[in-house]
């Protein structure tokens, strides 16, 4: 799945939960604007945080991570 990380989780952020959500395409061309299933996916990111004093690996969106960065200043 991702190089160096073993363990098998969720396509979710690990942080605020955030996963995947059904939609539709927009159609610009047609009379019947026939609507094409897709998925909406987070931006998600490898991250290594600080959790009960040692660092752990772990997939965040990019919203969380920015918190994170902002946080440790």
């Amino acid at each position: 799945m991702f190089r160096g990380y073993s363990q098998t989780m969720a396509r979710a952020c690990a942080i605020c939960g955030k996963a995947a959500i059904g939609g539709f395409n927009p159609q610009s061309s047609g009379m019947n604007r026939v609507r094409a299933h897709r998925r909406y996916h987070p931006n998600l990111q490898l991250t290594t945080i600080a959790k009960n004093g040692s660092a752990e690996k772990v997939l965040a969106c990019t919203r969380c991570r920015r918190t994170l960065t902002k946080s440790a200043r």
